[in-house]
């Protein structure tokens, strides 16, 4: 199992965690990973951090595809991975949701499976340099040929000779999206990954590498599932931590009748309470909303208790199916705690 470290995006100042990132290093964590919202971006952090780290993977979780074109995001992630000396850099793609796209992006949400499609494609087409890119997809044309162009546009290659093997993985969680990951892509970033998870999403994932073809496996693909981790004694109240997030998801981050997060609560048994959370939140109530979040839903996606009781609930996540796991969390017990429970350090004595 390979251990992550997730710093997501931040809040009204800056503060990103450099100090955690070092010792996540050293005590073998494989990657880092950052996100983006509608306040500070993915990449930039990422190039700092290239910058005081020597070897962990710097990856994006996610880069929204709206905010930038493909070719932006590749010239990004090959930036990124030669300033970091190459073979670090993990192109983490999705797609957001049509609030913050067309809200926040100004772009339509149009047809959101050919567009991460033609994007991967045109991505993987600039990473290769093998000549002029050139793309004629559902969603995206290079050169461009719509309303407003002069017509003059004309294929280009990389003046930059990239890592062609920068891996392209995508945060996805539905069906249809999931089999273009395994189709397409190096890697996957689960939306609601749980020990029993691998029973819903194996056959999306087989149909993706049969579709792939060359005998492409789950020996050719990582999986990356993201974690909450909470070392205290009292199990009720580390849930009850968790709770602003996820009702701000469940309940806000989206449209009424499209809210991805909201339809994942649900899908995961919980549909009543994922109406609820979403009434209480678009009503102003955000308190009821948050205690409406069922502590069930949360205790099988986290690890939270003592450190007993976390080592326990972790053995089947090692069985899962996931390759590696990204836990969200600056706390430097914490920190040591798991790279001892993953095994990235045989002992932390010397360190504690």
């Amino acid at each position: 199992m390979k251990l992550g470290l997730m710093l997501g995006y931040s809040g009204a100042h800056m503060d990103i965690p450099f100090e955690t990132v070092k010792l996540a290093e050293k005590l073998g964590f494989d990657s880092v990973w950052t996100a983006e919202a509608y306040g500070s971006d993915a990449t930039t952090p990422l190039a700092y951090i290239a910058a005081i780290t020597d070897r962990i993977r710097l990856g994006t979780a996610i880069m929204q595809c709206s905010g930038r074109t493909p070719t932006m995001a590749a010239m990004q992630a090959a930036t990124i991975d030669a300033m970091a000396g190459g073979d670090r850099m993990i192109a983490g793609l999705g797609l957001s949701g049509p609030q913050i796209v067309e809200g926040w992006y100004g772009r339509p949400w149009g047809s959101p499976y050919n567009w991460l499609k033609d994007y991967i494609e045109i991505m993987q087409k600039v990473f290769a340099r093998q000549g002029p890119v050139s793309h004629d997809g559902k969603q995206i044309q290079l050169p461009y040929h719509g309303e407003g162009t002069m017509g003059i546009g004309k294929p280009l290659m990389s003046i930059l000779h990239p890592n062609p093997n920068i891996p392209i993985w995508t945060g996805s969680g539905t069906e249809i999206m999931v089999r273009l990951t395994a189709e397409k892509c190096q890697g996957w970033l689960p939306l609601g990954w749980h020990p029993d998870a691998m029973k819903t999403f194996r056959p999306w994932l087989e149909e993706g590498f049969k579709r792939a073809g060359n005998g492409k496996g789950f020996d050719d693909f990582e999986i990356q599932a993201g974690i909450g981790v909470i070392i205290q004694d009292d199990v009720k109240d580390a849930l009850a931590r968790m709770k602003p997030g996820v009702a701000l998801y469940v309940g806000g981050m989206g449209h009424k009748d499209k809210n991805f997060h909201n339809d994942r609560m649900a899908n995961a048994g919980f549909p009543d309470e994922a109406k609820r959370i979403q009434e209480l939140y678009l009503a102003g109530h955000k308190k009821e909303a948050e205690e409406a979040v069922p502590d069930d839903y949360l205790d099988a996606q986290n690890l939270v208790g003592p450190v007993e009781r976390i080592k326990e609930r972790y053995a089947p996540w090692e069985s899962s199916g996931c390759t590696g796991i990204s836990i969200s969390s600056k706390d430097e017990q914490t920190i040591l705690m798991m790279a001892e429970l993953v095994g990235t350090r045989d002992t932390l004595s010397s360190m504690v």
